[in-house]
């Protein structure tokens, strides 16, 4: 019992005390003399004296032992437990990766309440905890996504209360969609945001698309519109925790269109495979079948000259040793960029890189000679198009007046005034006429024609002038003729009949200074230049100039703000050569961006570059008001 053994112990002490007592001071040594040196006998009497203390104390010693007296022997039983507790609260938490959440600790059993807190095995990837218990989860999930979240105690580190963290997929979140509007039919879908986790999802509606996980940021869709309409579309990330972000919508148009730059074939003037350069509402494959015609259209036909023919500015074969036309190059993926220098627009031009081969046709080629000299390039693994003027290659990069890049799935303009590769800061290759399409039975967009004179102002979706006469009756950039509804086609032939009725539906915008009523189109072996010739029976006077909503001219330039560029950052700015560092941006504001160098123009908000030397990376981001341009180093040791 505990009081007894108390009572023994209380004994065996009074025992032992009374036995020092008794000994101790009672013992004397009589001495035999001056010199204090003890006789034989009281030598013997000393010895037996101390041999019985001895005997006595280990008694008391072995009794002590045995009963386990506090203080007098070795204690072998385990310490009381602590009367300190930690409880975490909430005990358990669901938790997005990236998000923040603050857990409290309750502390009982002492004065000292302070903790520390603890992830895990303290892994970074697990997360990481404030000293006040203010959680951040990884951006990426762990394996496995449960962690535990603990607080122990300073004044006892044995007591610790935790908490279980179930750790959740992100909530995406869609920013935006490129491009905003597609025809009915197959189309590809270019998403940007933030929080895009790998098996992501896009939604069309209810219907989930092929979706291509390319970055935290980017996400690339495909899918089939089976009818016009306004569809929202959404990201769902995955399990656990899947959730979707909020919808952006999506216009569908009537029109059928193929969006999917893949089915443009490889090669020089080779078939796009039914694609159309920009969204069916891009003002170059805008129906203008009933557009209102312009109050002066009489007065401005006779000014050009109402009999003056129409010329196919195109063909087969070579005249004077050159081809007929402007040409065009469709390449892939596997082309590499090469390195652009200007000679004369730099300022109002898109920096390089762009991959254009330094074989690319000029042009006139073979035999170019000094005239304007443009060269133009689709990527159709990147649905951009390339054009430059007055291009010259040289070594392993190309020399050129200006240059301009189209993101063929956007409705993009440049900023108002700046010029292009053409005059009119338009894109040339759009109103090409190309046998491809003659084959394939219909042209659907806009063709570009030519005038002698034209005055200080531009139409849309023009953006430069270039005047050579100041008579208001000469042309502006842009401006659109449309051949009359009532003109008879059925005398000319299948091809021609192709363009003739183009011209009814789309018409021809006016887009650089050159003879009277001349048509744009490709080269091609395949076209019967006589035939093409007939297409000289058409007279301005057969046509009709359509209404503009707004000339503009030097003293109505629309104004507004160039693109905001918040962040531009490399992950990392000291590397060894060749290491891959993603740069990333926030640019809100832009119709398209560009990276220089060894980028070029790209979607999204970051790319991964691998430097083999120290760069200086420059951001260029562009609307329809101006340019704004951010930088970036990276260190190469």
């Amino acid at each position: 019992m505990r009081g007894g053994r108390q009572n023994n112990c209380a004994s065996l002490g009074a025992y032992t005390l009374g036995t020092l007592t008794h000994f101790f001071p009672s013992v004397q040594y009589p001495r035999t003399g001056p010199s204090d040196k003890l006789s034989p006998r009281l030598k013997l009497l000393t010895v037996l004296t101390a041999m019985r203390i001895l005997f006595s104390f280990s008694h008391v010693f072995l009794a002590l032992s045995l009963t386990g007296c506090a203080g007098f022997a070795i204690n072998n039983q385990p310490p009381p437990p602590s009367s300190i507790s930690v409880v975490v609260s909430p005990p358990t938490a669901s938790i997005r990766a990236g998000d923040t959440f603050q857990f409290s600790d309750t502390v009982s059993g002492t004065t000292n309440t302070a903790v520390t807190w603890s992830v895990g095995g303290g892994s970074s990837t697990l997360g990481t905890i404030s000293a006040s218990g203010d959680y951040t989860a990884p951006d990426s999930l762990p394996n496995p996504n449960i962690i535990t979240v603990r607080a122990t105690s300073a004044a006892d580190s044995s007591a610790s209360g935790s908490s279980s963290v179930t750790l959740l997929n992100p909530t995406p979140v869609l920013t935006g969609i490129n491009p905003a509007s597609v025809g009915t039919g197959s189309f590809t879908l270019t998403l940007t945001g933030s929080k895009f986790v790998n098996g992501a999802e896009v939604l069309f509606g209810t219907a989930a698309l092929q979706t291509t996980f390319v970055s935290s940021t980017q996400l690339i869709a495909t899918g089939t519109a089976p009818s016009a309409g306004l569809y929202a579309v959404t990201v769902n990330n995955p399990n656990p925790g899947g959730s979707a972000s909020g919808a952006v919508n999506l216009q569908v148009t009537g029109s059928p269109q193929a969006s999917n730059c893949s089915t443009m074939s490889l090669g020089q003037g080779a078939s796009l495979g039914g694609f159309v350069p920009f969204p069916p509402d891009s003002l170059w494959n805008e129906d203008i079948s009933s557009a209102a015609v312009d109050p002066n259209s009489t007065a401005i036909i006779n000014f050009i000259g109402g009999a003056t023919g129409m010329h196919a500015d195109f063909g087969g074969g070579q005249y004077l040793g050159s081809t007929i036309g402007i040409p065009y190059l469709i390449v892939g993926a596997q082309q590499s960029p090469v390195t652009i220098n200007f000679t004369a627009y730099g300022s109002e031009s898109d920096p390089g890189p762009m991959p254009i081969p330094v074989t690319a046709p000029v042009e006139g080629y073979p035999n170019p000679g000094t005239g304007d000299r443009h060269v133009l390039v689709l990527d159709n693994s990147n649905c951009f198009l390339y054009e430059l003027f007055s291009s010259y290659a040289s070594g392993n990069s190309w020399n050129v007046g200006s240059a301009a890049v189209w993101d063929l799935l956007s409705n993009e303009q440049r900023p108002y005034t700046w010029t292009s590769a053409d005059a009119a800061g338009l894109p040339i290759f759009s109103g090409l006429v190309r046998y491809d399409e003659i084959a394939a039975g219909q042209i659907r967009h806009a063709l570009r024609f030519t005038l002698q004179q034209s005055r200080a102002a531009f139409v849309l979706p023009a953006t430069h002038w270039a005047a050579n006469s100041t008579n208001s009756l000469a042309a502006p950039m842009g401006m659109r003729l449309r051949l009359k509804a009532s003109f008879d086609v059925s005398g000319y032939s299948s091809t021609n009949q192709v363009i003739l009725n183009a011209l009814k539906k789309y018409g021809m915008i006016m887009a650089d200074n050159g003879s009277n009523m001349f048509l744009s189109g490709a080269p091609d072996d395949r076209w019967d230049n006589t035939d093409l010739h007939a297409l000289g029976q058409v007279k301005a006077s057969d046509f009709e100039v359509l209404a503009a909503s707004q000339t503009y001219t030097s003293s109505n330039i629309p104004q507004g703000n160039a693109p905001q560029v918040t962040s531009f950052t490399a992950s990392a700015t000291s590397v060894s050569a060749g290491t891959q560092v993603t740069l990333s941006w926030q640019a809100s504001g832009a119709s398209y961006v560009i990276v220089s160098p060894e980028v070029g123009a790209v979607r999204g908000t970051s790319v991964t570059v691998s430097p083999a030397q120290s760069t200086t990376y420059t951001l260029y981001a562009t609307n329809a008001f101006g340019r704004t341009t951010s930088t970036v180093s990276i260190s190469v040791h």
